[in-house]
């Protein structure tokens, strides 16, 4: 128990140190985002992505209705070896959607939301995109 104490006492004095420097502040809101637990990942640049213990149907499946349930237009889809790419858009959006089968139970859903002709990513959109398709897995 004091051990624990302990670990968490040095974690949050790592994070106020990362804090109080200015360039660890993604450092700390990455560990943040983490431990608030979305279940959805984000990397650098605005792309977003998360793994399903469920095969690349499903999870293509319920991406698609999650795109109709938010009136996003599917402009384009093609198969490349084990992905499915779609594009899509939204308003002055232009989305582009990977699904990967990892393994036939295993798929990761990648997701990158683009403003003003690629200059600028919409996280937030991409997602609520996978919170969606996430939703819609679980039940179909």
């Amino acid at each position: 128990m004091v051990k624990q104490g302990r670990s968490f006492g040095v974690l949050a004095a790592v994070l106020a140190i990362c804090l109080a420097v200015g360039g660890c502040v993604p450092l700390a809101l990455t560990a943040a985002g983490v431990g608030m637990g979305t279940g959805v990942s984000h990397m650098l640049g605005g792309i977003v992505y998360k793994t399903f213990a469920a095969p690349q149907p499903k999870v293509q499946h319920a991406t698609v209705a999650a795109l109709r349930k938010m009136q996003i237009k599917v402009t384009d889809t093609k198969r490349e070896d084990n992905k499915q790419l779609i594009t899509a858009r939204a308003a002055d959006r232009d989305i582009d959607i990977e699904i990967e089968a990892l393994t036939p139970n295993t798929t990761r859903l990648t997701v990158v939301a683009k403003k003003d002709g690629g200059l600028v990513r919409d996280s937030a959109t991409a997602t609520e995109i996978i919170l969606q398709a996430e939703k819609l897995v679980g039940t179909g």
